[in-house]
């Protein structure tokens, strides 16, 4: 079975063509155009100047998929429809729309979060359940049980910013610009992360929820203390940046450790995974693999490889491939909505569904779990 994924949920176009087999997932090709330049001088993504840039972007990005994969026949589209900017989501959904109408291929919408957990299955096609997945993003914190496919139950959130968006604006605070994530990673690596005694925000509490908004304004009240109202103006020191930046880091990896393990050991899972673009820092991949493997002896951890933490379409073609063998594709003959037939996935049997780019729209709300 082939799969085209498509994903513009943000700032990046991406198209992909994946192949499953008994083996697993083979990636034929995974195009993603970055926008990071042309956001970077706003500080952070305007979401209608990203959506006339997917609408430049999409069609060769697709002709650029097409060839590297060498024009294989494709069984099924797969496109997000939400969560995200409504102006980029609705980019790829027309487009999927369109070539589904066109080219008479089945369809289906797929949740972006649902993308990132998937993202672990293209490596790791055998991953045995229940697992635990820890998201994290520029929009989202959040801790996943998952006790087979397409079953969901969510164990915690942020409750106010998500910790991407915390990397963000400490990097804007430290003057280090956008984005910030791979900026303060870097700059973390040359620090101290003792230097500062940062809070730790409700890693102590009986729950698995996150709250990262309390430890950016701990980061912006020691910055003042120390270079006063203005300090990027007055320019911060390098080592003071490198320690900082550090600190930072440290304090919000422990807290996303601390609650994991938590989770993983309460609810007796066998895989903790980690997706999401933040799932790309290097010291929380290091750092939380050494803790599973410490903290919990008869649980195994994966991790996507770093270019699949951040938004791409073969994640998204992923996910559909369990979706359709789950059945959730088929439409009832006398029933103008979807339902589940079937729990066993069959790589070999070819999706089927009329007419089913009528049915899919972007939702900037879209939620996983109900």
């Amino acid at each position: 079975m082939i799969i085209l994924g498509i994903e513009t949920s943000c700032d990046d176009t991406s198209i992909s063509l994946v192949k499953k087999n008994a083996k697993g997932f083979k990636i034929l090709s995974n195009v993603v155009s970055s926008q990071i330049k042309i956001h970077a001088t706003y500080g952070g993504v305007v979401p209608n100047l990203a959506a006339r840039e997917h609408l430049k972007n999409i069609e060769p990005c697709l002709k650029q998929a097409m060839k590297e994969a060498k024009n294989p026949k494709i069984d099924l589209i797969a496109v997000t429809h939400g969560p995200g900017l409504i102006p980029s989501l609705l980019v790829g959904v027309n487009f999927a729309k369109a070539l589904a109408y066109n080219c008479k291929k089945p369809i289906i919408g797929i949740n972006h979060i649902e993308g990132h957990i998937y993202a672990n299955w293209l490596d790791n096609s055998k991953i045995e359940f229940p697992v635990l997945a820890l998201v994290v993003s520029g929009g989202h914190t959040q801790l996943v049980l998952m006790e087979k496919h397409n079953k969901y139950k969510l164990l915690g959130e942020t409750r106010d910013d998500a910790v991407g968006e915390a990397f963000d604006k400490v990097a804007k605070l430290l003057g280090l610009g956008y984005p910030g994530g791979p900026i303060i990673s870097q700059r973390a690596e040359k620090g101290n992360p003792k230097k500062f005694n940062l809070p730790r925000p409700m890693m102590n509490r009986q729950n698995f929820d996150f709250s990262f908004s309390g430890l950016k304004t701990a980061v912006l009240y020691e910055v003042r203390k120390t270079w006063g109202q203005s300090p990027v103006k007055l320019g911060l020191s390098p080592d003071y940046i490198n320690d900082m930046a550090a600190s930072f880091q440290q304090a919000a990896i422990d807290v996303l450790i601390n609650k994991t393990i938590k989770a993983a050991k309460k609810y007796k899972v066998k895989n903790v995974i980690l997706s999401g673009g933040v799932a790309a820092n290097q010291e929380l991949r290091n750092q939380l693999q050494k803790a599973v493997k410490k903290e919990l002896s008869h649980v195994s951890f994966k991790m996507p490889e770093i270019k699949l933490c951040t938004d791409n379409a073969a994640m998204i073609a992923a996910v559909a491939f369990y979706k359709q063998s789950l059945k959730l594709l088929i439409r009832e003959e006398n029933k103008n909505k979807f339902f589940c037939s079937s729990l066993t996935p069959n790589y070999k049997k070819k999706p089927t569904s009329k007419q089913s780019w009528l049915h899919i729209n972007a939702n900037s709300n879209l939620k996983l779990f109900t």
